[in-house]
C-alpha cells in the first residue's frame, strides 16, 4: 500500500508525520555557528595592498563542528596529508583567503585557536627527552602560547638589518661580507618543505635538506643577484657561520606564535624549552 502511494504522489501519513516532526526539530536547533577573531602575529604587515588581510591585525574563523570532525578521519584526506590543510581552510570565514597566502606564523596561530575552541587548552601528548631520548606524555597549556610580534625597529637598527617597503628584510653576511635579503615564509612554502621532505624519507638514498631547502625559499637576493636558479645552487654552498646568520635574523624578524614551553625531563631531570608538537593527538585528542 505504502509503495502504490509513494507511486501515485500521494504523501503517506507516517512518513509526513516524521518528516514534519524532524522539520520542527531542525528550526528549533536552527542558528548560526559562533566564530571568533584570532589574533595574527603579522598584523597584516606583510601582506601585499588588496589582499584581505593587508594590514588587517585579526582573521575570523567559525568554531570546529561535528563536519569538521568528518574531515579529519577522512580516510581518503589522512591518505593524501590534507585533511588538517582542509580544516583549517573550512574555517576561514572570509573565503578570499586561503591557507597557501598565510604567513606561517599566523597559520600557527589559527590551528591553535581552532583546537582550544574544540578541544580545550590541554594538550596531552608524548614528547622524548633530548638528553636521555626517554619518551614519556606531557602536557602542554596552549593558553600559554604568546604571540611574537618580531624585533623591534630599534632591535633592527642595532644589529644593522634594514625593512624594505615590501615587507623582506636586508641584512649582511658575516663571512662572505655581502648583502643578503630575504622573506617572510608563507603556507604554500611549508607544503613544498613538507613535500620535499616526504620525498627524501621515502627514497632511502635522497638526504634530508630541510635547512636548505628553507633558506633557498628564504633568500630573495645576495649581493644584489635575484635570479632564482642561481641563489638556488648558492645558497646550498654557503658558510656554516652565514647559514647561520640567516636563520637567525628570519627568527629575529618572523612575527609568529611562541610555542615553546617549559620541559623537566622525568627521567634524568633534564631541563630546556621544547616547541608544542603537531602530532595526532592535536586534532585527534584521547578520550
Amino acid at each position: 500500500m505504502r509503495n502504490n502511494l509513494d507511486r501515485l504522489g500521494i504523501p503517506n501519513q507516517d512518513q509526513k508525520q516524521a518528516d514534519d516532526a524532524a522539520a520542527a526539530l531542525m528550526q528549533s536547533l536552527s542558528f548560526v555557528v559562533p566564530t571568533e577573531h584570532v589574533d595574527l602575529p603579522s598584523k597584516g604587515l606583510f601582506y601585499s595592498e588588496g589582499h584581505p588581510l593587508h594590514q588587517k591585525d585579526t582573521i575570523e574563523i567559525r568554531y570546529m563542528t561535528a563536519k569538521d570532525e568528518d574531515t579529519l578521519t577522512s580516510r581518503n584526506l589522512l591518505k593524501k596529508g590534507i585533511a588538517v590543510e582542509r580544516l583549517l581552510q573550512d574555517l576561514i570565514v572570509d573565503k578570499r583567503i586561503t591557507l597557501d597566502q598565510l604567513l606561517i606564523g599566523d597559520k600557527n596561530a589559527i590551528i591553535v585557536s581552532a583546537r582550544k575552541t574544540a578541544y580545550g587548552a590541554e594538550y596531552n601528548t608524548k614528547v622524548s627527552c633530548p638528553s636521555c631520548g626517554k619518551t614519556q606524555t606531557y602536557e602542554f597549556d596552549l593558553d600559554s602560547c604568546k604571540i611574537y610580534e618580531g624585533c623591534s625597529h630599534e632591535d633592527l637598527e642595532e644589529a644593522s638589518v634594514v625593512q624594505t617597503e615590501r615587507g623582506t628584510f636586508i641584512g649582511t653576511l658575516p663571512i662572505l661580507k655581502a648583502p643578503v635579503e630575504i622573506r617572510l615564509l608563507s603556507g604554500k612554502d611549508e607544503q613544498m618543505i613538507l613535500q620535499r621532505q616526504k620525498q627524501a624519507q621515502e627514497s632511502k638514498n635522497s638526504l634530508d635538506t630541510m635547512l636548505s631547502d628553507q633558506l633557498k625559499l628564504m633568500v630573495v637576493s645576495i649581493n644584489g643577484v635575484t635570479d632564482q636558479k642561481t641563489l638556488y645552487q648558492a645558497v646550498p654552498l654557503l658558510p656554516a657561520k652565514d647559514s647561520i646568520y640567516i636563520r637567525e635574523m628570519y627568527k629575529s624578524v618572523n612575527p609568529t606564535l611562541d610555542l615553546s614551553h617549559d620541559f623537566a625531563c622525568s627521567s634524568c631531570s633534564f631541563e630546556t624549552r621544547l616547541e608544542v608538537p603537531f602530532t595526532a593527538d592535536f586534532f585527534w585528542p584521547k578520550r
